[in-house]
């Protein structure tokens, strides 16, 4: 599978469990106990699935590569997305603090864990779109096929290593539950 089509396959969960996570902040919002175990879930999932993994992927391999060929990495549409990238990380850290939280749900939380999960949620809907729809079709069309067959094996040495690829099955298995669970 390509590079780009892994990409996109990650984007197709990460959008599963940004919707899953919605309909929790919306629930938390309404007044719902639910369990802050669920939020710690999703924020874990945010952290080491879509962060970590997913935009680990990209910032390490896919825009090093376009770096490397010329893109800049400080402006344009790569500076755009590590600057998502970083303002996605500031809302997990919010929704962070709020799983970590004791006891009932306070008002003032409740209406935290909803602003943190939809800013969230139209940040990286948004971004997701810009990626699939210009940033991977420019980086297809850029870069020579000596640097993607890099790239796949760059990728492949990334899926081999023992520790993450268990990682990445856990944490696909909490994206299975928490997406049952809010539907």
């Amino acid at each position: 599978m390509s590079p780009i089509q892994i990409l996109m396959d990650e984007h197709r969960l990460i959008e599963r469990m940004i919707q899953s996570l919605s309909v929790y902040a919306r629930r938390v919002q309404g007044g719902e106990d639910l369990p802050r175990s669920d939020l710690d879930g999703f924020v874990r999932f945010l952290r080491e699935f879509a962060d970590a993994h997913h935009h680990g992927k990209e910032e390490d391999i896919l825009f090093l590569a376009m770096t490397e060929q010329g893109m800049p990495k400080d402006q344009g549409p790569l500076g755009v997305m590590l600057a998502e990238h970083e303002e996605g990380r500031r809302y997990t850290a919010a929704l962070a603090d709020l799983a970590a939280g004791d006891g009932a749900w306070e008002d003032a939380d409740r209406k935290q864990v909803g602003w943190a999960a939809n800013s969230y949620a139209s940040l990286l809907l948004a971004h997701i779109q810009k990626e699939d729809q210009v940033l991977y079709p420019m980086a297809d069309s850029m870069l020579p096929e000596g640097v993607w067959q890099g790239i796949e094996q760059a990728f492949e040495t990334f899926a081999a290593d023992a520790d993450h690829a268990a990682r990445s099955e856990e944490l696909r298995g909490v994206a299975a539950t928490l997406t049952e669970r809010y539907v």
